[in-house]
């Protein structure tokens, strides 16, 4: 599954920038900025920069056609979310991920997605539900054609639906930086569509226990589901991800 890289826009951008000034020049810079960071972080998700890999401004500007401020920006709010980490010499480079580091994104997981899931029992529309299920329908067909990287965006895709069904925009903006760590905790996992299946059969068990508006059940299906994922019984075969 092709994507169209952020370069083509980002440089349209920077055309609009030249000769602009007060409002529309930060405007344009900060949706530079924005296409930045989309770039970096799709591309640490998708293991396209390795962990411990060094971060030059110089050559993501490049790449994303802009000048070195918007990469810089961008790298900053990476640095913060700790999908990246100073290594040496203050250099921005991937973040690896240790088994505490693993542990504690599960522990998160499990707090954050818990309450989204009760409170969504409470006031997800029917329409959201439908949502739910044509995404299980789309993740039947990633798993059985083996589209790994479809799956996974269909499987954050799922679980952010859910916190935005909840209504808890705060907790939703907090998992969807969890998820990134979730993406980055898996590369090297690569499940055979036999396992996708299974999957597919826990997120379907936790929309049935939302749509029957039954939070006791929709929790104990999530943390089932939470603690067979393949990121919280792998990570024995590494100390630490590199």
């Amino acid at each position: 599954m092709e994507r169209a890289g952020p370069a083509g826009p980002a440089r349209s951008l920077a055309k609009e920038m030249v000769g602009s000034e007060g409002t529309t020049t930060m405007v344009a810079r900060g949706r530079l900025t924005d296409l930045a960071y989309q770039h970096v972080r799709e591309r640490i998700v998708r293991g396209e920069l390795p962990i411990g890999t060094p971060l030059g401004e110089a050559e993501l500007a490049e790449a994303v056609g802009s000048s070195r401020t918007p990469v810089r920006q961008a790298l900053g709010r990476l640095l913060q979310e700790g999908l990246v980490e100073l290594g040496a010499r203050r250099q921005v480079v991937v973040r690896g991920f240790t088994l505490e580091h693993r542990a504690e994104i599960l522990k998160l997981r499990e707090a954050l997605e818990g309450v989204a899931v009760q409170r969504a029992c409470e006031v997800i529309e029917v329409a959201e539900i439908d949502q739910l299920r044509l995404l299980l329908i789309r993740q039947r067909r990633a798993a059985r054609d083996g589209a790994h990287d479809v799956f996974l965006d269909l499987d954050e895709e799922f679980h952010l639906k859910i916190a935005e069904g909840a209504r808890l925009p705060i907790l939703h903006g907090f998992l969807g930086q969890l998820r990134g760590f979730v993406r980055v905790a898996r590369l090297g996992s690569e499940r055979p569509p036999s396992v996708l299946a299974k999957v597919v059969a826990e997120h379907e068990r936790i929309v049935d226990a939302i749509e029957r508006r039954e939070p006791a059940a929709a929790l104990e299906a999530l943390t089932a589901h939470l603690y067979k994922s393949d990121y919280a019984i792998a990570p024995h075969r590494t100390k630490v991800a590199r």
